[in-house]
């Protein structure tokens, strides 16, 4: 048997242990797994400020002596043939008959869910195979990670643990489990869930043995939560002050303290559970 307090109190000793490391690794898998630094996150925006802030160097110079160069280059722009009314654009749509505005409204639909479908597109070409390749491969190893952390203090070598050790089984056993979830979660979402807390301890298992078969991988993980789904759905529900306080600190409290708290956590979650069965005869994970 375990509680919650107890996975958390050792959690606690061990993350203050090796504090930093904790914090750095954690932080790693919050900005892939959670998408940042992507898109409009550190990375793009860095480099577009650069880019912006030199492009108007390079073409007005030094921006707090060259206002008058703004001023007079707006007295050369030709308002009126850039002017556009819109009362009068809302008279025209409003004034049109009933087939031009629903053929209009047509186009519109249809240029929206458009552009809706290509961004959709895109990001799949683009979040699927980062998804597969790397943040899985990096989930083994940061979960392998927290798991050394609770018997001494980890390396942060531990994080690539994955792809030095059979790195495309990782990949090819991760895939399945996202597809199988994905897959039980289309009925009512429901089944999803208890899908995802019974292939929990997937990416633990690989840490342990990167060589070990699919099926015995989804096989171990489902005896090690036999009996244990609804209580660690409890335990994730314990977090849910934290990550209040977390939103309401703008996820500074999750950098350097939820976030690796949680996922030493779950590491002693699977080191209690792997432990309880090797003692009732099951066969280990390792």
């Amino acid at each position: 048997m375990w509680t919650r307090r107890e996975l958390k109190e050792a959690a606690k000793r061990r993350f203050r242990v090796n504090y930093w490391k904790c914090v750095l690794v954690a932080l790693l898998m919050a900005l892939l797994g959670g998408g940042a630094g992507f898109g409009s996150g550190g990375t793009y925006s860095g480099i577009r400020d650069v880019y912006t802030r030199n492009s108007l160097s390079d073409s007005f110079g030094d921006f707090s002596g060259s206002y008058n160069d703004w001023d007079n280059a707006g007295d050369s722009w030709d308002d009126e043939e850039y002017d556009i009314d819109l009362d009068t654009l809302f008279d025209d749509i409003a004034n049109s008959s009933p087939a031009e505005t629903v053929i209009t409204a047509a186009a519109i639909a249809t240029v929206v869910v458009l552009i809706i479908t290509i961004v959709f597109v895109v990001a799949l070409i683009i979040v699927i195979p980062v998804s597969v390749f790397l943040i899985n491969p990096l989930e083994v190893g940061t979960n392998r990670f927290f798991v050394q952390n609770l018997k001494l203090d980890a390396n942060l070598r531990e994080i690539c643990f994955a792809f030095d050790h059979n790195y495309l089984n990782c990949v090819k056993i991760l895939f399945f489990r996202d597809l199988y979830v994905f897959l039980w979660s289309l009925l009512f979402i429901i089944p999803g869930i208890i899908k995802a807390y019974e292939y929990r301890m997937v990416p633990y298992i690989l840490g342990d043995n990167p060589n070990i078969d699919r099926e015995e991988a989804f096989a171990l993980s489902n005896m090690l939560m036999q009996g244990n789904k609804g209580k660690a759905f409890v335990l994730d529900l314990s977090f849910l002050g934290w990550y209040i306080l977390n939103g309401l600190t703008l996820g500074i409290l999750g950098i350097f303290y939820v976030n690796p708290y949680i996922k030493q956590t779950n590491a002693a979650l699977y080191l209690k559970l792997k432990g309880l069965q090797t003692v009732e005869g099951q066969p280990n994970c390792a």
